[in-house]
């Protein structure tokens, strides 16, 4: 085993990559992400990477349903998972003296599912109950219509859950044709954060899945083609409320430039009451009660976005309140009193949220599969300490002239 500062990381024969932080806790919290999502499904496919996720806990060659799902939750803990559009990840919370449980339960369901035809009936109801809540739910839905568009033609281009029609075609054969495809080894990284010894956590990992064959991907993902700017709007005559999302392709995963647009995305709509567009639109003019800035790196590309909600009679006001914003961040450089305070404030919210060890967990299961390596918080503050106010400048400039948008009025 490899150590590296806080890390412990450990490659497996097969290819699984493996990564062990110690923390004093009585609790541990482990994952396995796979590279896998539902920008990797093909035509027919729409849809099963969220549900073989949900069906994975339906039986296995060893297990039954009930089984699988109390076999955790008898001893206090638990287990869980959830699909992207690039990753599923399984992961469960445990007692440290369980923790070998935990592993081989993860093992189990990962490796050896069967996905019976009658269960994946049953839970193709439960994955249209989903679609249907959240058909009722604009907040989110805008984002996935917004992303059909910013991404129209490419796997990343449809919604995680599928729909209802693509639902119903699918099937165990799919299912598992699915997983032969892309649950492969060498796109696999298994992350623990715990009391656990490097010792034990080698014997559990080495125990369970050393022992499954190394597999390979084989296909590669085709990069998004770049598609038109549009503005686009959306009739909903019954929500009381016009919801807007703008945005824009930005850098992917491995862009140098990265860094620097999450701390202007921070600085113009992050969570703190001081963000630049909460300022303006919330505090100084009433306009909103909700308005953020996120931005979503991807393996090749990435999606920066602005949404908000607000009373019909104030869209224009909003429109051009957020206008007069992003020309002030694109024209003006920060000061580094400015900026100071930016990256203070932003070294704040990650340290704040490493103190959540499963969050913390699964970061760093996805950067090891990611990047091949776990930056230590000491790294990350040193990168965010080297960025100017060019850097933020320059990055304003090149994503946020190009903004998209859709609204639904």
């Amino acid at each position: 085993m490899k150590r590296r500062e806080d890390f412990f990381i450990h490659t497996l024969p097969n290819g699984v990559r493996c990564v062990l932080k110690q923390v004093k806790s009585a609790v541990c919290y482990c994952s396995m992400t796979i590279g896998a999502g539902s920008r990797d499904e093909l035509p027919g496919e729409i849809g099963i990477a969220h549900l073989l996720e949900h069906t994975l806990f339906k039986g296995t060659s060893k297990r039954k349903a009930y089984q699988v799902n109390c076999r955790l939750e008898n001893l206090g803990g638990e287990i869980n998972a959830f699909t992207t559009k690039e990753e599923t990840v399984v992961h469960a919370t445990v007692l440290k003296g369980d923790f070998r449980k935990a592993v081989e339960l993860i093992d189990d369901i990962i490796f050896h599912s069967t996905f019976p035809q009658t269960e994946v009936d049953k839970e193709k109801e439960v994955v249209v109950d989903e679609i249907n809540m959240y058909k009722d739910s604009p907040e989110e839905r805008i984002y996935d219509d917004f992303e059909d568009l910013l991404f129209a033609g490419s796997q990343l281009g449809h919604n995680i859950l599928g729909s209802k029609r693509s639902i119903a075609k699918l099937g165990s054969e799919d299912i598992r044709r699915f997983v032969e495809r892309n649950y492969t080894t060498d796109q696999m990284v298994f992350a623990a954060i715990g009391n656990i010894s490097p010792k034990n956590f080698v014997a559990a990992v080495e125990r369970y899945f050393g022992q499954e064959p190394a597999t390979k991907r084989q296909h590669q993902r085709v990069a998004p083609s770049e598609v038109e700017r549009f503005e686009r709007s959306i009739s909903h005559p019954n929500h009381h409320q016009v919801r807007c999302v703008m945005g824009a392709r930005a850098y992917s995963l491995s862009n140098r430039k990265r860094l620097a647009l999450i701390l202007m995305t921070n600085i113009l709509g992050g969570p703190s009451a001081a963000s630049r567009l909460n300022v303006a639109m919330r505090e100084r003019n009433a306009l909103t009660y909700c308005v953020e800035a996120l931005y979503t790196p991807l393996s090749d590309c990435g999606m920066f976005t602005i949404y908000y909600s607000c009373d019909r009679d104030k869209q224009e006001q909003c429109r051009r309140v957020i206008a007069a914003e992003l020309d002030r961040i694109t024209s003006e450089p920060l000061s580094q009193r400015q900026l100071s305070i930016a990256k203070r404030q932003f070294i704040g919210q990650f340290a704040t949220s490493s103190e959540n060890n499963e969050a913390y967990m699964l970061g760093v299961g996805k950067s090891l599969l990611v990047y091949g390596e776990v930056d230590s918080s000491e790294e990350v503050y040193r990168k965010i300490g080297e960025i100017t106010p060019e850097d933020i400048m320059e990055v304003a400039r090149e994503i946020l002239p190009s903004l998209s948008s859709l609204t639904y009025v």
